[in-house]
């Protein structure tokens, strides 16, 4: 698959603005998870941008089934510690 192809289907890089967005949260929040080192992103010219892929893998890993029972994320929203 050619770079314009991949383009034409699917972004390699989301803005803030857009990760902000599509989880539903202020900007100011994925500033934070990225200066944080929660989310991974480039920064050009003073423009910041995440790649697709990290939200890709971000996705597959909120949505994955883990092989030891439950995640302790998921751990954590059920109330167990």
């Amino acid at each position: 698959m050619t770079l314009n192809e991949r383009t034409a289907t699917a972004p390699t890089f989301y803005d803030v603005a857009e990760v902000a967005a599509m989880f539903k949260m202020s900007r100011m929040t994925v500033y934070r998870a990225i200066n944080s080192g929660e989310l991974r992103a480039i920064r050009i010219r003073g423009r910041v941008l995440i790649p697709a892929a990290v939200i890709d893998g971000l996705v597959a890993e909120a949505t994955a089934e883990r092989s030891d029972g439950d995640s302790s994320l998921l751990g954590m929203f059920r109330g167990e510690r």
